[in-house]
């Protein structure tokens, strides 16, 4: 198994772990558990795949449907456990973003695309099964929450990804390099405020 294919299988269990936990805060049934988890884990690794006219993930190895029903019978049973699941849904969104993002990242290198189109799949295989979370869950997706340091840290992850590959580190160490700027900034949101400037409306000047 390649670096990024055991990159690949953790962010879709531990993104499926998060729209498990979204489900347990809505009170679904384990069908709903299971579609939430689904479409969260495997979202962001399908659109890539389309996009890039390679055979999705899912389809190829069915295996990634069996983590995302794992995780969502894992999570009916035990969320209750947890002291605050909305506080676990964050850090582990953290950790499935720094994961995906060198995954997307990572395919996309071994594809041969340029560095713009890698910095996109490494953004989109981040961000979109979490977009598709929070908007099935009618909440206000966290990618675009005022000022939150989201798809920046993925894209500086995937960034320093193909920053460190410039620089001859092979795979393994690029998308570790990534995987941690990654999470680094999104951990610096979570636990110190890191936040961006966002737009402030400002009255009209008087002449």
């Amino acid at each position: 198994m390649t670096a990024v294919s055991i990159l690949d299988h953790a962010a879709v269990f531990v993104f499926a772990l998060t729209g498990a936990l979204t489900a347990s805060r809505a009170q679904l049934d384990l069908v709903g558990f299971a579609f939430l988890a689904t479409v969260t884990a495997l979202g962001g690794g399908t659109l890539r795949d389309l996009l890039l006219d390679r055979p999705v993930l899912w389809i190829e190895s069915p295996s990634y449907l069996g983590l995302a029903g794992l995780a969502a019978v894992l999570v009916f049973f035990t969320a209750h456990l947890l002291e605050s699941r909305l506080g676990a849904l964050y850090w582990l969104d953290a950790g499935a973003l720094a994961t995906a993002v060198a995954a997307g990242t990572g395919v996309a290198l071994e594809s041969g695309q340029s560095w713009p189109i890698v910095l996109v799949m490494g953004v989109a295989t981040g961000t979109f099964g979490g977009l598709l979370r929070d908007v099935v869950a009618n909440e206000v997706p966290l990618v675009l929450r005022q000022g939150e340091i989201y798809a920046t840290a993925a894209l500086a992850g995937s960034a320093a990804s193909v920053l460190a590959t410039w620089l001859g580190a092979g795979p393994p160490p690029a998308l570790t390099a990534g995987a941690v700027a990654t999470f680094a900034l999104r951990a610096g949101s979570l636990a110190l405020g890191w936040r961006l400037p966002v737009y402030r409306s400002r009255p009209p000047r008087v002449r």
